[in-house]
């Protein structure tokens, strides 16, 4: 029997929290600005969804639209007002105008985070060499997850480069968990789980009435019924 699968949700705001944990999410990315594809939350929107969920939270550590880090001071100051506050976990990643992954911006950013575990995000799927990223990273502290669809265009287009790192599980440079995420359905489920994939990214997926809608508690709980194999 395969382990419990990890299933992580895009939060916005409280209600969206309270829904996903009720739906049985195990862990959320908070976020703001979803049109920008998701950017830093206030430090005030943390604290409120802390004290309204017992599940783990992720922070995005982003400020522009785009993989750019653009002014990794203000990054900094933010990430550091986030553990501050009591953030554990966070979500970063950065590539350079060559589509190479901005260490220096990258290593600024994870320093202040003070030993906190995070994912390198998307970003992945948008670099020219998704091996040498990996393998440039591998020695950061924290890292734990790389949140991928395998490809920029969505899981569709990932899926054989999914099922291939997660056949490299365990190698240097790939001991950090797939999370997967960007255009993922239910029917592509099974295939990842077979290949080993245990953790599973949504944000539209989880609202049904999209994005100005709320999460919706009965779209997460059919994921969670999915990815348990009842």
């Amino acid at each position: 029997m395969s382990k419990r699968a990890v299933l992580e949700v895009i939060a916005l705001d409280v209600e969206d929290a309270i829904a996903a944990q009720a739906g049985g999410a195990d862990r959320l990315e908070l976020v703001t600005d979803i049109a920008a594809d998701g950017l830093t939350p206030s430090v005030g929107t943390f604290a409120a969804i802390r004290a309204a969920v017992d599940i783990s939270l992720r922070v995005m550590v982003r400020s522009a639209d785009g993989f750019v880090a653009g002014d990794v001071d203000r990054l900094v100051a933010v990430a550091r007002e986030l553990r501050a506050a009591g953030a554990e976990e966070f979500v970063l990643g950065f590539l350079d105008a060559e589509g190479a992954v901005d260490l220096g911006a990258v290593e600024r950013v994870v320093d202040s985070l003070d030993g906190g575990r995070w994912t390198f995000h998307r970003a992945i799927d948008h670099a020219g060499d998704r091996d040498a990223l990996r393998k440039q990273l591998d020695a950061l502290p924290g890292l734990d997850t790389y949140l991928t669809a395998g490809a920029a265009g969505g899981v569709d287009d990932g899926l054989p480069t999914l099922v291939a790192e997660a056949g490299r599980s365990g190698e240097p440079g790939y001991e950090q968990r797939l999370l997967i995420g960007g255009g993922l359905r239910l029917d592509h489920v099974p295939l990842l789980r077979a290949a080993g994939v245990d953790a599973f990214h949504i944000g539209g997926a989880a609202r049904p009435g999209g994005w100005s809608a709320p999460v919706s508690v009965a779209a997460v709980a059919e994921w969670r019924r999915v990815l348990d194999g009842d």
